[in-house]
């Protein structure tokens, strides 16, 4: 048995649980929009081609904001191919992903998708081979009410109601070569700021995102940061984050302290944003936009078997998840809450068939993957205020990141209900966790469970098409209060979210 404890007080707060940590991500990408989230032919569509069996599961799953048309496909997206009468609409070659796209989805039906799912849209713009004139006309398009070229134009298309769109990305992942308009630091963060100013000056109320460091092992990290945020601290609000982890054969160990490296991640931006904050003299905080995480088998074929270039939707990065996978996307939505005082938006990629908490099948089913669970739940069951958590754990031994905590944990307080949320990151061996219940005005249990591997199954478990339920939660058991104290028992290799109530 492996031995954890918790140090939790009321009072030692991190601070309220930002709502906008909950978000995905729908790229034009695969067959993340067609067949995904829309496909008119479906028995389940709609009057707007809606998938509404998709539509039901994104509705369970609550994402609170959601990144679209891209990632990679933004940085050749011509955003005026997308709206207007379908018909009319071109079909164009998407040079990331070598597909064509018909845009037969666009704003207007985004917009209308949102609008179902109840979800708050994050927009990306392309500054990629495009730049400060088109975002401007797409901001104006998108929502001045009326009386100009582009807000008259999309009233002419059907909509006459803005789409008032508050939160905008500007561009993607421009510090890697592999990107169409890739540029250097210096490039990316002038056009940024002259961009960002234009779009103010259309809306003042919009929300501004810079383009950070695609992941934390890239050459440029650290020095792109600084010199993006010198150049356009004035004019933005986050710097991004991007970063997918993968099991690689033989290093387990390392994949299951994934959120370790997040973590140092989101610290050394924040560093290197406070850095420039203090040298610029800027009053603002510049805050954190994690708006691409996940697990992504990188090392595997990116395309399926037969796939060839300039298909429509073709099946492009459909990783299949398993119960190791949830239980380290579980520790990642632990490192992102336990950061929560900076990073105040999360865009997990994506949503539907690309590295998905989604699956479907064209004229089929449509079902949730094992990650699902734990984004659900936390999304439904952080509350209230995110709390300082200190845990003493046993370790184990990693390559990359040393001595590793056995035991992950974030937790959350609203005056009514403790949440907490656990990962047991030994693979065979289960842990006990003591959680003080002390200062806080709950004592007893009012839910506990887990996903982890059950009998018959092993660690590599996963949901497919025709077999849906083979990992999901079921209830804990094993969780004990006596005299302020909850003692929970967490099996091998799990996540578990445990709540406790008055009364």
């Amino acid at each position: 048995m492996r031995t954890a404890r918790l140090a939790l007080d009321p009072a030692f707060t991190v601070g309220p649980v930002p709502r906008r940590l909950f978000g995905s991500f729908v790229e034009h990408m695969g067959r993340c929009v067609y067949t995904g989230i829309f496909e008119p032919d479906h028995p389940s569509a709609d009057e707007d081609g809606l998938r509404t069996d998709v539509l039901e599961l994104t509705k369970e799953l609550g994402p609170t904001v959601v990144r679209y048309p891209g990632g990679n496909f933004v940085s050749g997206f011509e955003w005026e191919d997308s709206v207007g009468p379908r018909e009319e609409r071109p079909r164009r070659i998407d040079r990331a992903w070598r597909s064509v796209e018909t845009n037969q989805f666009g704003l207007a039906e985004f917009d209308a998708w949102a609008r179902k799912v109840g979800t708050e849209t994050m927009m990306a713009v392309n500054l990629g081979t495009r730049g400060l004139q088109e975002a401007c006309d797409l901001l104006e398009y998108t929502n001045l009410d009326s009386g100009t070229k582009f807000s008259e134009l999309r009233k002419a298309h059907g909509s006459k109601d803005p789409f008032d769109i508050k939160l905008w990305c500007l561009g993607n992942e421009l510090d890697g070569p592999w990107q169409t308009g890739h540029k250097t630091a210096a490039e990316y963060g002038r056009l940024a700021a002259e961009t960002g100013m234009a779009m103010r000056s259309i809306d003042p109320d919009i929300e501004l995102v810079a383009v950070g460091s695609s992941s934390r092992s890239m050459p440029t990290f650290g020095e792109w940061e600084q010199t993006v945020l010198e150049l356009s601290y004035h004019a933005v609000d986050y710097i991004s984050l991007h970063a997918y982890y993968e099991e690689k054969p033989g290093d387990t160990k390392n994949f299951l302290a994934s959120a370790v490296d997040m973590d140092l991640f989101i610290e050394q931006v924040v560093a290197t944003a406070d850095a420039v904050r203090a040298k610029g003299k800027h009053n603002k905080k510049i805050n954190l936009s994690f708006d691409e995480w996940n697990v992504w088998y990188q090392s595997r074929p990116h395309h399926a078997e037969g796939v060839q270039p300039w298909d429509v939707a073709p099946r492009v990065i459909e990783d299949e998840y398993s119960i190791t996978d949830a239980v380290v996307v579980g520790t990642l939505l632990n490192s992102l809450l336990r950061h929560s005082d900076r990073v105040h938006i999360g865009a997990q990629a994506q949503l539907v068939n690309v590295i998905g908490l989604l699956r479907s099948e064209a004229g089929g089913e449509a079902w949730k993957q094992s990650i699902a669970h734990p984004f659900e739940q936390m999304r439904k069951l952080a509350r209230g205020n995110v709390l300082q958590v200190v845990t003493t754990s046993d370790t184990y031994e990693t390559g990359n990141f040393g001595d590793v905590d056995v035991v992950d944990a974030s937790a959350t307080y609203d005056d009514e209900t403790l949440t907490v949320f656990l990962a047991n990151r030994d693979l065979e061996d289960p842990a006990s966790v003591e959680v003080p219940l002390r200062g806080f005005d709950v004592d007893r249990l009012a839910e506990a469970k887990v996903l982890a591997a059950t009998e018959g199954q092993d660690r590599h478990t996963t949901n497919r098409d025709g077999d849906h339920q083979q990992v999901g939660l079921r209830r804990l058991d094993d969780v004990t209060v006596t005299e302020g104290l909850a003692t929970v028992v967490l099996p091998p290799l799990s996540w578990a979210v445990v709540q406790f109530r008055k009364g």
